[in-house]
């Protein structure tokens, strides 16, 4: 009776060993290669898209190994990686740029194994479970937004001075800019202008001033552009929870994205290379009553339009931008229940929305969501990025009262307000972004080390197995299978938490196999020492699991 236990502690091993083997066992099934398809403008997904695109891949004799679809995305699994990608670029090209096509590993997991949620475990790059983006910064798009706040500046301050202008050009360089004016305010605006504009240089002529930007600060809002890429890029990757993911800098205007064991890569796709933003503009109130939609806006003003194509006539002053944004959620409005982003302010941005809210309590306000999106546009034979930008009117409501740091935000449907929402809190990218190369990724040290890694963890268990075979006989059996679950529960934690599996992973398994026998060894050396005192069997193996646990931790805790 005195290695006896409870029988509520044999139900619990051998429950947990049952729940072990059941969330390991979806890492022996392996991936197929796929490509996900999803709406860029939330159309949803139903069988007659899926018809058109199952026959779209007929036509070009690629086979598909199973196609599977809700109303978000459609997933088509193939037989290889070489129908993968050539499938990728055939619905691309068929389906337009309405669509994302992306590709992707789908997990080969039996239905069985969905019922309980079990999942393999994400492999890192290195062990070929991620994709890699290869992402363009339109520095020349930030550098241009320089320049116009600069001539907006320079235009204001020279009015102020009581110096007039006939007329503000950008030159053929995209690196500075024309001042066209009397020739008698010549000399007098260009003393002002290199007094107070440190950034640029300053040469006059015949009625026009040439201003342009300095190299060291050309190059300086260059760098900060691809920076600021970077650092929103980060947080994007993270709202998405992907583990280990990397982003990092290449060459003068290029950014590597890295993410490993991602599954939803058309949303990954998505999410980072969208440049969105919001802006918040008064209504042209006195303007708008002068004029028609068909008529050009008058100078300050400009029509913007709503998702049902109705004019708006709003001011062209920005009066906040989404860069003063500290946080944003998705809620639902009280009034009519529908989808709302909750917007918290702060910053710079927060004083001068409080006083013009407060001046306009009974004039309405207008929110729009501004997407720089990237085109890939065949000209002349050549492929071209073509960068053009969409203005939304989300919102146009009147100020009832002061706004304040909070307030929130309608007009969009759920998922619009989802990734709006992800999109304010992670931040505004500084510059379109293109992706320029996207592939699945092999393992990056080479398909040799990745079966190196296995065989180690091969190789140690096998002649961990003989030997406490060999040394320990019946004792070391029992030690084996306790090492076998010892490792299948290791995964099965491992898949359970999300955990993504690398090389160095590899490694720390093969030590556990090491660190998880060596407690055996103990515990058994000290039943033989036991026995050798002269205590029976069953006495000795009570008092090998009890006296050897101190030594046990103290030496996994060294």
């Amino acid at each position: 009776m005195l290695n006896r236990y409870p029988l509520w502690k044999y139900i619990v091993l051998f429950s947990v060993l049952i729940l072990g083997l059941i969330y390991a066992a979806p890492n022996l099934f392996g991936e197929d290669p796929a490509i996900q398809v999803k709406s860029n403008i939330g159309l949803a997904m139903n069988q007659e898209f899926v018809d058109k695109t199952r026959l779209i891949l007929e036509q070009n004799e690629i086979a598909v190994k199973k196609v599977e679809f809700d109303e978000n995305a459609l997933l088509i699994r193939f037989f290889d990686s070489h129908a993968q990608i050539k499938a990728k670029d055939v619905v691309k090209n068929t389906l337009g740029d309405e669509y994302i096509v992306a590709l992707n590993l789908a997990p080969v997991t039996p239905w069985w194994l969905d019922m309980f949620g079990a999942k393999p475990m994400k492999l890192g790059l290195d062990l070929r479970g991620g994709v890699h983006f290869l992402m363009e910064v339109d520095v020349s798009s930030a550098v241009e937004r320089r320049l116009e706040g600069i001539m907006g500046d320079i235009r204001g301050d020279l009015r102020e001075q009581n110096i007039r202008t006939q007329r503000i050009s950008k030159d053929l360089t995209g690196e500075g800019f024309y001042i066209s004016l009397a020739e008698a305010d010549l000399a007098k605006a260009q003393a002002h202008l290199s007094r107070h504009f440190d950034d640029l240089d300053f040469t006059a002529h015949e009625g026009q001033i040439h201003a342009k930007l300095r190299p060291t600060v050309l190059q300086k809002t260059r760098n900060e552009t691809v920076e600021q890429t970077i650092t929103t890029l980060n947080n994007r990757v993270n709202e998405l929870g992907v583990a280990e993911a990397v982003v990092q800098r290449q060459g003068s205007h290029h950014v590597v994205v890295e993410l490993p064991g991602i599954q939803d890569t058309a949303r990954a796709k998505d999410i980072l290379g969208k440049t969105a933003t919001l802006e918040f503009h008064m209504h042209a109130k006195e303007e708008s009553q002068s004029v028609t939609q068909t008529q050009y806006a008058p100078p300050g003003t400009k029509w913007y339009f709503d998702a049902d194509k109705r004019p708006y006539l709003l001011k062209k002053r920005v009066i906040l931008t989404g860069d003063s944004i500290s946080g944003a959620n998705v809620g639902s409005d009280d009034q009519t229940g529908r989808p709302a982003v909750q917007v918290r302010l702060g910053g710079a941005g927060l004083s001068l929305f409080k006083k013009v809210t407060r001046e306009n309590v009974g004039n309405a306000m207008g929110v729009v969501y501004i997407e720089t999106v990237v085109d890939n546009k065949e000209v002349d034979g050549e492929i071209k990025r073509v960068i053009r930008t969409n203005e939304r009117l989300i919102s146009f409501a009147v100020i009832n009262q002061p706004l304040g740091s909070r307030f929130q935000i309608t007009g969009l449907g759920i998922k619009e307000a989802q990734d709006l929402s992800l999109l304010l809190r992670a931040g505004a990218l500084p510059a379109a972004i293109s992706i320029v190369e996207e592939r699945t990724v092999g393992p990056s040290l080479g398909q040799e080390n990745i079966r190196l890694g296995v065989l180690s963890i091969q190789v140690g268990m096998v002649l961990v197995l003989l030997s406490m075979i060999l040394y320990y006989s019946v004792f070391g059996l029992i030690a084996n299978v306790a090492l076998v679950f010892n490792l299948v529960l290791l995964v099965a934690i491992l898949s359970l938490v999300g955990a993504t599996l690398t090389l160095p992973g590899i490694a720390g398994m093969v030590l556990t196999v090491g660190m998880a026998v060596d407690a055996n060894v103990l515990i058994f050396e000290r039943i033989r020492e036991e026995l050798r005192n002269g205590l029976s069997p069953q006495a000795a193996i009570h008092g090998g699991f009890e006296r050897a646990l101190s030594t046990i931790i103290d030496s996994n805790l060294t």
